[in-house]
């Protein structure tokens, strides 16, 4: 049974040596030499999404649409929201407010010529933003967007914020701007992910399934969801020098992920961030 509530379905776009895990395996300076599967991999989405008539939003790495920005237009032209995830994916707790503000400003502005039309939210690489950097909502705000899905309410060992609120709010009492956190369950008095990514990969999907019912059920909020196109892609170049861990995150399941995201498309109703959270900000 479809859920009555639109959730919000959001992509993080970018290419598999370019995601956190593998930033110190894979240098920087060798990125334009790789491999690079985006293409092949947004072409399933978008057509996967339009066989669910499933309208999403995509967190875009400048570095992606200005390589790509075919790409971008296809996105824009499907009637998906183009939305920033910075530049280059730096992580915000890597930057000096004045780096992290022209990283926000540049890639908005590219975006916005690329795809035509107004960008009006960011998502941090590796949900960089929490308590000790929260003055980059204000420079998100400064930078021109209207909103940011960047805070993680979780202790997780590379991010997170568990003392910030569950649902989207108006941080240091800004009202033209909101922050919009991926989901989380109550469980037990603890919030525990239920937003899609690596949790929704890795964990049986009646799990997730019973835990964003639950929001939409009992809390009477819209989730979001998240998760990148690497994911979708078994037969991605494999990064045998990275740890154990990181191999585990990054690869187990990929070859069921694509089934299982057919499956949340089919179960809850989807749109994109713009147009539930701010067409009804209250």
């Amino acid at each position: 049974m479809t859920s009555l509530i639109k959730n919000a379905m959001t992509v993080d776009v970018e290419d598999y040596f370019q995601v956190g895990a593998f930033e110190h395996d894979i240098d920087r300076n060798d990125w334009d030499i790789l491999e690079c599967r985006i293409e092949r991999n947004m072409d399933i989405i978008l057509k996967m999404f339009d066989d669910h008539s499933v309208k999403a939003t995509f967190f875009t790495l400048g570095w992606i649409a200005q390589r790509y920005p075919k790409m971008i237009r296809k996105i824009v032209d499907n009637g998906h929201e183009l939305a920033s995830h910075g530049m280059n994916h730096r992580r915000v707790s890597d930057q000096s407010r004045d780096e992290f503000f022209l990283d926000a400003q540049m890639s908005r502005h590219m975006l916005e010529d690329i795809g035509e039309c107004q960008v009006k939210g960011y998502r941090a690489p590796s949900f960089s933003i929490g308590e000790k950097n929260l003055w980059a909502l204000d420079a998100l705000l400064e930078a021109g967007y209207k909103y940011s899905s960047s805070i993680y309410p979780i202790k997780h060992d590379h991010y997170g914020m568990p003392s910030a609120p569950r649902f989207a709010f108006s941080p240091m009492d800004e009202q033209d701007f909101l922050e919009m956190p991926v989901t989380t369950v109550n469980f037990l008095g603890r919030k525990v992910p239920c937003g899609g990514g690596g949790y929704f990969r890795l964990l049986p999907y009646f799990i997730s399934s019973l835990a964003m019912r639950r929001v939409n059920t009992k809390d009477k909020e819209a989730c979001i969801f998240y998760f990148h196109p690497w994911e979708i892609d078994p037969e991605q170049p494999r990064q045998s020098q990275a740890s154990r861990k990181s191999k585990f995150r990054h690869y187990t399941n990929l070859d069921v992920m694509e089934r299982k995201l057919r499956k949340v498309l089919t179960d809850f109703s989807w749109s994109r961030m713009d147009d539930i959270f701010l067409s009804h900000p209250g």
